[in-house]
């Protein structure tokens, strides 16, 4: 495997955590999100107190495009400001469920990472070589802690992988203590991945 290889299969993990987090924070709302544009528009003005300024420049389009949809003049975006309104759309949307069940992850419930990838330690010849796993992993609240603020301040794609990979580490491997703690996890051919609060 080359090193651009590589680099796109590291990318291709590191998008399904960013996606796991983001479905586990949708399967938390009591209603669902606005569907349409308009709606999508209307609720996003709302959230920049009523700027469409501050919304065409959130969504990177010009104003009158936002006022077009607003009017209902325009009614199919194409893909890029489609993505754009939905992913924006459900960062705000119910707000106090989210940070509801963020608090008791990060408390008392930790979360409950499922994957399918190869995991393990670079530790020749053991049972805990890298290897394809089928996994349901409850992460302590004090990882789940660190998986949220690192999501929450805007970490890069990297440095939450990182973090998942440290806490999934932890779980599986460490919990009895021994003597693993200074041996690095490999995480990595991620496969599909879930998270549940």
């Amino acid at each position: 495997m080359t090193d651009e290889d590589k680099a796109q299969q590291a990318a291709r993990t590191r998008a399904k955590i960013m996606e796991g987090l983001a479905r586990a924070e949708r399967a938390l709302f009591t209603r669902p999100a606005p569907k349409s544009a308009r709606a999508q528009m209307k609720f996003l003005r709302k959230r920049e107190k009523g700027s469409t300024k501050s919304l065409a420049e959130r969504l990177g389009v010009s104003r009158k495009t936002v006022q077009r949809y607003l009017s209902g003049a325009s009614t199919k975006p194409n893909k890029r400001l489609q993505t754009a309104l939905v992913k924006e759309t459900e960062s705000e949307w119910q707000p106090q469920v989210r940070a509801h069940a963020r608090q008791r992850a990060t408390t008392s419930g930790g979360l409950v990472i499922k994957f399918r990838a190869s995991l393990g330690f670079t530790a020749n010849g053991s049972s805990d070589d890298a290897r394809i796993r089928d996994l349901s992993i409850a992460v302590s609240p004090s990882h789940a802690a660190l998986i949220l603020a690192a999501q929450g301040e805007g970490a890069t794609d990297t440095d939450l992988h990182k973090v998942v990979a440290e806490a999934i580490a932890d779980a599986y491997f460490r919990q009895s203590g021994g003597g693993r703690a200074s041996l690095e996890v490999e995480f990595r051919d991620v496969q599909w991945l879930e998270i549940e609060f």
